[in-house]
């Protein structure tokens, strides 16, 4: 990961400076936000759009603020200094945050895009575009129910919930989703929290933090897994997964004939990838974020030659200002049955990555 990483940052230090061919003939500067580098999948979103609307004449200017909210509205407030900049897309580290400064972004006339994050308490945000997340919350709910068995009777079984970052509107749609399928089990006794901790106010993860999942896990084990298995881990994300499974690891679990719980994620980043090529991670969600890519790229041309983005859902996401026109796209489970169709043969990544 050290060695991918280097790549990454070499590559940010390109794409983070302005592209002097592009200022000659551009169409117009479009800020791109993403809110860090240690995500694999915030780097490859952030790389892909680049590359979008650079070829169709757009000056794209990329910048990582390391998951800190000032860093991101300082360089909100720096892009609004360029007299070209026509359009922001924002994935937001903290959604509620951001209503001053796009208050400002609206006053130069400045379109406003939130990326995959939905930007929370401000009418000044025109499009949203996503995945379903609702959906990937239901997908990772129903692959625990399906791997268990619970679908065909069997249990009852033992579950932990992680959820993601309580500053993420997403993560609640996550959790949501999860337990719309998860729950009914639950009050039947079918599923057991054992450590009863249930709701995102108990199970969120701030930051989306593997560390401190890994920490909060480590405690329920000593606590009330002493004399009983652990059988499933409701994750939200592979950086939360992989720091779960080092914990159950650590326990004893993969070991000595205890077989590692169903621990689900999402993001299909290259690590998790591995481990469920090892047989450790059970599934994760893969979202195709090429895809959202183009979508938002599509938005941003179409906004700039004055016409209507194409958008799926104008229900949904309301950020208490304002329903927020969006484009949702379908996330898809990649397990160790499918990931090479889905993740090799799509082109997402090669083969050899993982000999």
């Amino acid at each position: 990961m050290r060695t991918l990483r280097r790549i990454f940052l070499g590559t940010l230090l390109v794409v983070s400076m302005p592209w002097a061919h592009a200022q000659i003939s551009s169409k117009g500067g479009v800020g791109l936000l993403m809110p860090t580098i240690t995500s694999q999948r915030w780097v490859v979103d952030g790389l892909a759009m680049v590359r979008a609307m650079d070829k169709l004449g757009y000056r794209p200017d990329l910048k990582y603020a390391n998951d800190d909210v000032a860093t991101q509205i300082a360089q909100v407030e720096e892009m609004l200094k360029s007299s070209d900049m026509k359009v922001l897309v924002i994935g937001a580290i903290d959604g509620s945050k951001l209503a001053p400064v796009l208050q400002k972004a609206a006053e130069k006339k400045i379109k406003v895009i939130a990326y995959d994050r939905l930007i929370r308490d401000t009418p000044n945000v025109d499009y949203y575009a996503t995945f379903d997340n609702f959906q990937v919350g239901v997908l990772q709910g129903t692959y625990i129910l399906e791997n268990l068995g619970l679908d065909k009777g069997k249990g009852p079984f033992t579950i932990e919930l992680f959820g993601g970052s309580s500053d993420d509107n997403n993560a609640f749609f996550f959790y949501d989703g999860a337990m719309s399928v998860l729950k009914p089990y639950i009050d039947k006794g079918k599923l057991v929290v054992g450590s009863g901790q249930m709701g995102m106010d108990k199970v969120a993860t701030q930051r989306w933090s593997g560390s401190v999942a890994r920490a909060r896990l480590s405690q329920i084990l000593d606590k009330y897994y002493g004399k009983q298995r652990l059988d499933a881990l409701l994750s939200p994300y592979d950086g939360i997964s992989i720091e779960l499974l080092t914990a159950m690891k650590k326990a004893g679990y993969g070991q000595g004939g205890q077989a590692l719980p169903v621990v689900t994620g999402q993001d299909a980043e290259m690590p998790t990838v591995r481990s469920i090529i090892r047989g450790e991670q059970t599934s994760t969600i893969f979202k195709d974020n090429r895809e959202l890519a183009q979508v938002v790229t599509a938005m941003v041309d179409a906004l700039l030659s004055g016409k209507k983005p194409l958008v799926n859902d104008e229900k949904t996401y309301n950020n208490g200002q304002k329903v927020v026109p969006s484009f949702l796209l379908k996330p898809v489970v990649v397990d160790v049955k499918n990931w090479r169709a889905t993740l090799v043969a799509s082109g997402y990544y090669k083969a050899d990555q993982f000999r």
